[in-house]
């Protein structure tokens, strides 16, 4: 079994460890309906992306079958 020579001290067990942080959540503010979501992905709240239609609202699914 493998056993360290020496102590590691709290310098390089911190930058050992400074990669181990939280980055924040990047959120946009989407243009056309004005609700936070984050860059690249759908608009769950319309179902937009890029300027299209890519999910059907289950509102609008359930109109559309009557």
């Amino acid at each position: 079994m493998a056993v360290p020579k020496r102590k590691t001290s709290p310098s390089r067990r911190d930058m050992r460890r400074a990669h181990d942080g939280l980055t924040p959540v990047n959120v946009i503010e989407d243009k056309s309906s004005g609700e936070f979501r984050r860059p690249h992905h759908i608009d769950l709240k319309t179902g937009m992306y890029r300027g299209r239609q890519v999910l059907v609202r289950k509102e609008a699914a359930a109109e559309a079958d009557d």
